[in-house]
């Protein structure tokens, strides 16, 4: 069984017991989330919602939360030596999928 949820204006498709990272939300360590935004389920047959499933929901819990790599923007202009570097860290917070209901 799997779900396609709407969390953080991202679409991610889980399944019971995966760990996602979603971007950071105002929450701590072990509190438990729901989510109502699922455009799609698939217990067996697809549900496909119009534009989310009536009565489906996802259950998160929160592990941890943290910053992933750096990723490094660097611009180059051909004249006039003109250059630019900057780097950029996401914050997000990882999540344990509990369970999944339809």
């Amino acid at each position: 069984m799997y779900a396609i949820i709407k969390c953080g204006g991202k679409q991610l498709k889980v399944q019971e017991g995966d760990y996602v990272n979603v971007d950071r939300l105002d929450a701590q360590p072990k509190d438990k989330i729901e989510v109502t935004e699922v455009l799609a389920v698939n217990a067996g047959e697809l549900k496909v919602g119009a534009p989310y499933v009536d009565g489906a929901k996802v259950e998160l819990e929160v592990v941890t939360e943290g910053k992933d790599k750096k990723v490094i923007i660097y611009k180059k202009r051909r004249r006039k030596d003109s250059k630019l570097k900057r780097g950029f860290r996401r914050q997000f917070t990882k999540v344990k999928v509990l369970s999944i209901k339809a």
